[in-house]
């Protein structure tokens, strides 16, 4: 499909924006009106409030308010082009229900009170906590939407001052599977690559990504590279047909699952017919193999620790054997002739073949491995750490990576890549915060999952939860919502700009500032690291989340750990030390104030667009080509595991005949806090429907627009059916965003998780479907 890259984002905003006012509500624009419209407009930059692309925006602001925004001509990421989202950014913060007041609940109401009086019982809340069952008995949720001070105070706080591990971020929901599919392969987090690869690359595997909705930009890079380059080739592997399938050169439509199996069949085809690269595997690759048959995590208190045991080629080799493109096409549904083809494809030595993914993968109860079997293809062919050729995970979140993955505000993470379980890590960070190293624990506590449900047994009695809305976006969410207003000393606090599934339940609400109300650093899903200033005041009594978390801190006696009198730069400076010297460097702060980002490592002024790749990194040596030089136990080597295909721990049958998967679509963002706020959007796209299969709907008696009943063992819902929408549902399949804060979709969803990661699988549960 010809389609240029600005073409593809004026139909997709043009679309959005007809169906929010229809074409009569729209009028041309003459030059000299624009020029009026500008007048008295002072012009900032910052990085889009959405997802982790990391578009540049300008905003513009008149009399204290947002009044335009626009793509920023000089941001790299984007080139001045915004998605639909993007071009609605100066309303996201001016919902007619911006909460302005701290609110305290008196029985069954939410009573305004000052900031003094809040945070005065919050404080007293923690401590009596604390003093009746220890530390772990209070908790902070945060987000991928935290700036990197956000989450850096949050962690400093809870593991260095009051002495518990027992922060996590909602990045867990979303991107643990990348962190921990990394690890295991690299020993270090985030990508090798970057996005310009989508423009120097001409073959791309998308694996449950529908970039076009929910990475638009980044999508529109590769049609813009297609266009200008006929060779280039878009493989979309997914298990529905989207706006992404459209436009790829080929849909492979394969069984909720069964990508581990696939993975497998690829890298069987790659070895059986000889085309791996074997002087890159002896150079660089080690082989292991661990668990097997590791369980889903649907028990409370879940445990696991996998066991790695080294092997060599001819035993791998020998694991893939019966993953024949035969056997792997009953089960997957692809037939084997197109597994043989795009295994030659991954691996012709004259194509430079990219892979990228987001929840598909990463929501997946065998999330690791599978993050593992692509890096194994990459591994395999030496495709890997060029431009054009590496393996990539999108984010969902404007700082799932900056803050929750490199400041490392999961239970088991400090900043840069080291863990609390590690003694070095611990005397290291609290030498950096001035600590005693005693203060630190060495044992994580719970994973995102796991904390809600000691929430709902009663283990933790207070958790604090800012800029984000778990009460709608965790699984199986009916249990914690009941568990968190069982009463028995819970005690739930929310930080949050508008009213949310989340503020309903909470004890305590706080009004916070967002974006360019308060001075940040987001980083995004290529190692970018963008700032802004503050730009306008937030309203009311509003404040950053930052400044509530240190007014805790200092009314809990842990004031010292943040001693700043320039906050943010000197707290940056601070956290710098934990990344110099250690392949994640990063600049000075004044830098980023006169940038559109730089991608660490940092050395010497110098941004890093391909990791441990001689002449792009510096941290590798003229003469040792490619290094992967953060995983000194295997001799700086990366690892190809031998990870088998495992069932998902719920699939259809009889009773519940139907899979279910959950997930974005354009105009929405999450849980529609922001986006449910800009009419326009909120128009377009006004409620969650059911994506479903006409000739599901047929044996169903079901026409398009009537209502289901939709069932899985958790929970019901009723909503529209869609038959023929912009995405089509593949038979047995179902598709429902999770956007619609009136329709509770996760309730349904299995709390089933990767037992390595600890990410949820919000992709695959098994429903029935009943007319209404």
């Amino acid at each position: 499909m010809e389609l240029s890259r600005r073409d593809f984002l004026k139909s997709s905003a043009a679309a959005a924006a007809f169906a929010a006012a229809g074409a009569a509500a729209l009028s041309p624009l003459r030059p000299k009106d624009a020029a009026a419209a500008e007048s008295g407009i002072t012009w900032g930059k910052a990085p889009c409030r959405f997802c982790g692309t990391g578009c540049g925006v300008l905003v513009g602001v008149k009399n204290g308010r947002i009044v335009a925004t626009k793509g920023d001509p000089q941001a790299p990421v984007n080139r001045g082009l915004n998605c639909i989202k993007g071009y609605f950014l100066s309303k996201v913060l001016y919902g007619t229900d911006r909460l302005t007041k701290p609110l305290i609940r008196k029985g069954d109401t939410m009573v305004e009170a000052s900031w003094d009086e809040a945070m005065t019982l919050i404080a007293s809340k923690f401590k009596e906590a604390i003093a009746k069952h220890g530390p772990d008995s209070v908790a902070m949720y945060g987000s991928g939407q935290w700036t990197v001070f956000e989450g850096y105070a949050a962690s400093k706080l809870f593991k260095g001052g009051i002495g518990t591990n027992n922060i996590e971020p909602n990045a867990r929901l979303c991107m643990a599977s990348a962190v921990t599919g990394l690890m295991t392969t690299f020993a270090s987090d985030e990508p090798m690559g970057c996005y310009d690869d989508l423009d120097l690359g001409d073959t791309y595997f998308l694996w449950g990504a529908n970039m076009a909705e929910c990475h638009p930009i980044l999508f529109s890079r590769m049609i813009d590279n297609r266009l200008k380059n006929p060779k280039v080739r878009i493989i979309d592997f997914a298990t529905r047909h989207t706006r992404t399938s459209q436009m790829a050169d080929q849909y492979v439509r394969f069984a909720p699952q069964t990508d581990l199996a696939l993975l497998n069949a690829i890298a069987h085809v790659i070895i059986r017919d000889k085309l791996y690269d074997e002087q890159f595997i002896k150079e660089h690759v080690v082989f292991k193999r661990g668990k097997e048959n590791i369980g889903y995590g649907l028990e409370d208190n879940f445990k696991f620790a996998d066991e790695p045991k080294l092997i060599g080629f001819d035993e791998y080799a020998a694991f893939l054997k019966p993953y024949t493109p035969e056997y792997v096409a009953t089960i997957s549904g692809v037939p084997a002739t197109t597994i043989v083809e795009l295994a030659h494809l991954y691996a012709d030595k004259k194509r430079k073949v990219t892979s990228l993914w987001t929840m598909g993968f990463n929501q997946h109860t065998r999330g690791t491995w599978v993050n593992n079997l692509v890096y194994n293809v990459h591994l395999l062919t030496g495709k890997i750490c060029k431009p054009g050729e590496n393996p990539m995970s999108l984010t969902g979140q404007p700082s799932a990576c900056g803050t929750t993955r490199e400041v490392g505000t999961f239970t088991h993470r400090l900043p840069a890549d080291m863990v609390v379980t590690n003694p070095e890590h611990r005397e290291k960070t609290a030498k950096i915060w001035g600590v005693d190293p005693k203060k630190i624990p060495a044992k994580p506590t719970y994973n995102a999952t796991e904390m809600f449900r000691a929430l709902d047994r009663g283990d933790i009695k207070v958790v604090w939860v800012q800029v984000t809305n778990p009460f709608q976006s965790l699984p199986n969410l009916s249990r914690y919502r009941t568990g968190a207003r069982k009463g028995d000393g819970r005690f739930v606090i929310v930080s949050d700009i508008y009213p949310t599934r989340s503020t309903e339940l909470a004890d305590v609400i706080l009004p916070s500032a967002s974006w360019v109300e308060k001075e940040g650093v987001f980083g995004n899903a290529e190692r970018r690291t963008q700032q802004w200033f503050k730009l306008v005041d937030a309203p009311g009594e509003a404040r950053s989340d930052l400044w509530q978390t240190m007014e805790l801190a200092r009314r809990l006696g842990h004031g010292n750990l943040f001693p700043y009198k320039q906050v943010e730069p000197e707290m940056w400076e601070e956290y710098r030390k934990f990344n110099e010297g250690q392949g994640k460097d990063l600049a000075p702060y004044a830098t980023y104030a006169t940038t559109r980002g730089l991608r660490w490592p940092v050395v010497n002024g110098k941004e890093t667009l391909w990791r441990y790749a001689e002449g792009h990194d510096p941290y590798v040596k003229q003469g040792e080509g490619i290094k992967f030089y953060k995983n000194k136990p295997d001799h700086y080597k990366a690892v190809i595991w031998a990870r088998p295909y495992e069932p998902a721990p719920e699939v259809p049958d009889r009773q519940y005949p139907f899979w279910l998967c959950t997930g974005r679509v354009l105009e929405h963002w999450h849980t529609g806090t922001m986006t449910g706020r800009v009419p326009e959007l909120k128009r377009a796209y006004p409620a969650a429907v059911c994506e479903m299969h006409p000739d599901d709907a047929k044996l169903l008696g079901v026409q398009n627009l009537q209502n289901v009943k939709i069932s899985s063992r958790r929970g019901s819902i009723v909503l529209p059916v869609e038959l023929n929408g912009r995405s089509k549902a593949e038979k047995g399949n179902i598709f429902v965003a999770f956007f619609d804060e009136g329709k509770l979709i996760n309730e349904l969803c299995i709390d089933a998780y990767c037992p390595i990661s600890g990410e949820p699988d919000f992709k695959k549960c098994a429903v029935k479907i009943e007319k209404a």
